[in-house]
């Protein structure tokens, strides 16, 4: 689900509606249940001074709704290896669907427009094009990969799966 709210800049939420399932069939998450929520860079710069005890706004926080995730270890060696090919091998897939509930929530990811706007200007992105990777970064983050703590292993599989989405 995405939420929109700000109104500082324009956002077409049905396209990264899309992209935010595209995501979740790529990583062999359907089940899971997230909200996008676009803010205002001041509400973000609360959260990331709350949160983070940094000052000033950011382009994206995540908020997973529990610490582990399911997906950790053996997940992540699968996507680390395949590029997430291969991420919901079907015995592993069925197994694991049969021991959790039918729809998992795993988390909220705030990201703020206008700074995005100015990341992806500054960066000769479109808008549409740093939101998508601004969506892709937050769900990694809920699957459980810290890029500050895991000495590349969160940029590498977001470089493969930026490529794959076109994103590169």
């Amino acid at each position: 689900m995405i939420l929109n709210r700000q109104r500082a800049v324009r956002v077409a939420r049905r396209p990264l509606e899309s992209f935010l399932r595209r995501v979740a069939n790529e990583l062999d998450i359907r089940d899971a249940h997230v909200t996008v929520c676009f803010v205002s860079d001041r509400e973000i710069a609360y959260m990331n001074e709350a949160f983070r005890k940094r000052k000033g706004p950011t382009d994206v926080l995540s908020f997973p709704a529990e610490k582990k995730r399911w997906a950790s270890r053996s997940r992540r060696k699968k996507i680390s290896k395949e590029g997430a090919e291969n991420t919901g091998a079907a015995e592993e897939s069925r197994a694991k669907q049969e021991s959790r509930p039918a729809e998992i929530y795993w988390g909220d990811i705030a990201i703020a427009p206008e700074t995005a706007r100015r990341y992806a200007k500054k960066n000769g992105r479109s808008l549409g094009h740093e939101l998508r990777v601004l969506i892709l970064h937050g769900v990694l983050h809920l699957l459980g990969y810290d890029h500050e703590t895991d000495r590349g292993e969160m940029d590498r599989i977001e470089r493969k799966m930026r490529r794959r989405f076109g994103l590169s």
